[in-house]
């Protein structure tokens, strides 16, 4: 007997796909829409691409791109080996696993302000742990006057802050995998490194593409946390991509220029969590 297949469901997500679209697409299209015109007041001129060219061609936020992917890539290198290797350290069971999970959700929970200023007052050299205790060993740390510091801190700061989303994400998916796994790996005598590269890591694949791909687009996106740390000080050093953007748009208005830099912004992400994506899934279409 054939099923007849109802498409009624349908009807239960329209109004919530109706709701994304228009909070996303509208302003998206008033965004497309301001870049190709320039705005005086209530006159409007139509420009075409020439603020794309504009935006392309300035120094100072090619500067800030390259500086974002240095960024986002260092972020990367880090915190997802640290975050599988914490998973793999943390009790499967039993009441410690339960206080390990705590001790791991609380820097997600702090405001990203209130993280900029805590590393604010703790990396301070005369009040702050951390910035007194890099002192003490003989080190020149200042990070509001050398841009190394500062970039170093900043860096420092999202480790601390999103290292647990990764290892979270990791002990989920190892905790997943069936026990039948690990008794055939232990009739075969295998080795910790073979288990992990033949059985844990494969499994492990799924997670790691949604921490990767969420770790780039937020860490791309960054703003409040080096913001209130340095400002984006000493000079431009720790000026990412959205804090150029905010000054455009905001501080000095720029309208056009803004828009244009904000679509240029967003294909950047699409496109390098696209790639992302691509190279993860490689694999599982063969």
């Amino acid at each position: 007997m054939k099923k007849t297949k109802s498409n009624k469901a349908w009807f239960l997500v329209l109004p919530v796909f109706i709701l994304v679209a228009f909070s996303a697409i509208v302003p998206l299209m008033t965004v497309v829409n301001y870049s190709i015109q320039d705005i005086f007041g209530a006159t409007r001129y139509f420009v075409g691409v020439e603020w794309y060219r504009e935006i392309l061609n300035n120094s100072r936020l090619q500067d800030s791109l390259v500086r974002q992917f240095v960024f986002s890539g260092s972020v990367l290198l880090i915190e997802v080996p640290l975050g599988i290797a914490v998973a793999l350290m943390m009790p499967k069971a039993g009441k410690w696993s339960v206080v390990t999970l705590l001790v791991l959700a609380l820097p997600l929970l702090v405001p990203l302000n209130v993280v900029g200023t805590i590393w604010q007052i703790f990396g301070r050299a005369d009040i702050g742990l951390f910035g007194w205790g890099l002192n003490a060993l003989g080190m020149d740390y200042n990070y509001a006057a050398n841009p190394m510091d500062a970039w170093f801190t900043v860096l420092l700061m999202d480790v601390w802050h999103w290292t647990s989303l990764i290892a979270l994400l990791c002990y989920s998916g190892l905790r997943a995998i069936p026990d039948a796994y690990y008794q055939a790996a232990s009739i075969d005598r295998a080795s910790n490194w073979a288990v992990f590269r033949y059985i844990q890591l494969p499994k492990l694949k799924s997670v790691l593409l949604i921490g990767v791909l969420l770790r780039f687009m937020d860490s791309f996106m960054i703003y409040t946390e080096p913001f209130v740390l340095t400002g984006g000080g000493p000079g431009n050093s720790t000026t990412f991509l959205s804090q150029a953007l905010t000054k455009m748009a905001v501080g000095q208005f720029d309208i056009g220029p803004a828009g244009a830099f904000s679509i240029i912004y967003f294909l950047i992400i699409l496109l390098v969590s696209w790639l992302f994506y691509t190279a993860m899934t490689h694999g599982d279409s063969k």
